[in-house]
């Protein structure tokens, strides 16, 4: 099971994560969404990412981004984007156009949301179970991607614990994606970081 920590926004907490000896495989950063006090504007987004990222993924986690956005970002040091509310038609387009690995993140709610990822697996690296909270870190019922194909490279986000068993995890899910329980007050916690990269390393190397 890989790992996905988001909403990085300092230099300090993503050089200790990128330096650490178990680092996750991808780092996401908050594009176009200013909502979320997680979000780094472009001229910081462009200093804070231009840095050796060694063997780890940096995202562009957007939310149904401008073409205006995406001309933006297209040499900035990213190897995903994490797409937010953008039809299966526009992110062939954003694939085909920005030579670029595709995050298509589903939010869910019930049994039908579950469903959508249909409409995106063929264009998709990797399809992300998201709750409908965006960047409130709410919960939705996580057995549902029990109903997901096993063939789909599944992400799973929504309400994990830094300090979760990680084993009913990794009966549902490839990926992993936490970012609000490595905080404190509304801050990556390097101190909870660490405890969850130790966590996955221990899990990884039980299993």
């Amino acid at each position: 099971m890989d790992v996905k920590i988001c909403g990085i926004k300092d230099s300090k907490t993503l050089s200790y994560i990128v330096n650490h000896k178990n680092p996750p495989k991808f780092i996401g950063f908050i594009t176009n969404y200013p909502k979320s006090k997680r979000y780094v504007n472009h001229e910081n987004l462009k200093k804070l990412i231009n840095i050796d990222k060694k063997k780890i993924n940096f995202v562009s986690v957007l939310v149904n981004p401008k073409y205006k956005t995406l001309e933006k970002i297209k040499n900035l040091n990213f190897d995903y984007y994490q797409l937010y509310d953008v039809s299966p038609e526009k992110t062939k387009l954003i694939k085909e156009k920005y030579k670029v690995k595709i995050i298509s993140a589903i939010t869910i709610e019930n049994k039908d949301d579950i469903e959508k990822y249909k409409q995106f697996e063929s264009i998709s690296e990797i399809i992300l179970f998201d709750s409908k909270g965006y960047e409130k870190s709410l919960e939705f019922d996580h057995k549902l991607l029990n109903n997901v194909s096993t063939s789909v490279n599944k992400m799973l986000a929504g309400n994990i614990q830094y300090d979760d068993k990680l084993d009913k995890y990794s009966k549902i899910t490839d990926i992993i994606d936490i970012s609000g329980s490595l905080e404190t007050s509304g801050e990556k916690d390097i101190s909870k970081i660490k405890v969850f990269l130790e966590n996955i390393s221990k899990f990884k190397n039980e299993n």
